[in-house]
């Protein structure tokens, strides 16, 4: 029995998350926090890009479900919303640098 074809809906949800890992400095964001938590001053230094860019970068992660951030006073912290991102990230890294 053939395998039913991946549904439509399905297959533009699995392309927009692609589309939001298609873009370099969003994958430099994703980098910094594979490790872990960090305040969004210390990203943005991190990084050395201006805090519009972070912003806007990662307006476009949080809209796909890839980052979430938490506020603590006048604060905020971002972080990777869930290990399966942290996974894709490793799996697509190690797929680039092999051999």
């Amino acid at each position: 029995m053939p395998k039913e074809p991946l549904p439509p809906n399905t297959a533009a949800d699995l392309a927009s998350l692609f589309d939001a890992l298609s873009d370099p400095t969003r994958l430099r964001i994703i980098a910094v926090l594979v490790e872990g938590e960090i305040g969004f001053s210390e990203l943005v230094a991190q990084l050395g890009l201006s805090v519009s860019a972070v912003s806007h970068q990662l307006r476009g992660l949080r809209d796909k479900r890839l980052v979430r951030t938490r506020k603590v006073g006048r604060k905020v912290f971002v972080r990777i919303d869930d290990d399966h991102v942290v996974e894709l990230f490793r799996r697509g890294l190690d797929h680039v640098t092999h051999g």
